[in-house]
């Protein structure tokens, strides 16, 4: 929403989270779930995806910044019930999968029963896949937002065709894109 100040024009900011959350819902709603925040920073994000959801439970993973090792963090604890549930982790973007990784052991280490992965933007740099592949995540879901050259028999992307419609449909009519 900030960048938006950055331009002249009309700027409207879509969001991929009800189509990535019907999906979820689809897939893994009839299980105990809980929407996890990868950080503390995500947790309105978190709270968004379980109304979204139904009124799901949350959480959060506290971690810390490693003040050794530039752009690392370490995944402290667990903040929330995860103990025997569904979790679903969520965030805008993968890039190279360390924190998501760091953070979906975490949930297993603090009793998960299963953790999906879902994420707007699938940037997927180097190691992203192999520690993708490594982790015991069943599903990991993204948007075509960009070009998706990875594969592994646990991704799933979807399609923002359908929303780009939408709003573009909007436009045209006079309608609003916000909504």
């Amino acid at each position: 929403a900030q960048i938006q100040g950055f331009f002249d024009g009309p700027v409207d900011h879509l969001f991929a989270m009800p189509l990535l959350s019907e999906y979820v819902a689809d897939k893994y709603g009839h299980r105990e779930m809980t929407v996890v925040s990868p950080d503390t920073g995500r947790v309105r994000s978190a709270e968004q995806w379980a109304d979204a959801l139904g009124g799901r439970e949350i959480a959060f993973v506290h971690k810390t910044r490693n003040i050794d090792a530039a752009n690392e963090t370490v995944a402290n604890r667990v903040v929330g019930e995860v103990d025997g549930r569904c979790c679903l982790l969520i965030d805008d973007m993968i890039d190279t999968g360390g924190s998501i990784t760091k953070a979906a052991d975490l949930l297993f280490d603090s009793g998960a029963t299963e953790v999906v992965i879902a994420a707007t933007h699938g940037i997927f740099s180097e190691p992203a896949i192999e520690r993708l592949r490594a982790s015991k995540i069943s599903e990991v879901v993204v948007t075509n937002t960009l070009p998706i050259q990875a594969e592994f028999d646990r991704l799933t992307v979807l399609s923002i065709a359908p929303l780009l419609g939408k709003a573009i449909k909007e436009v045209f009519e006079d309608g609003s894109v916000t909504s």
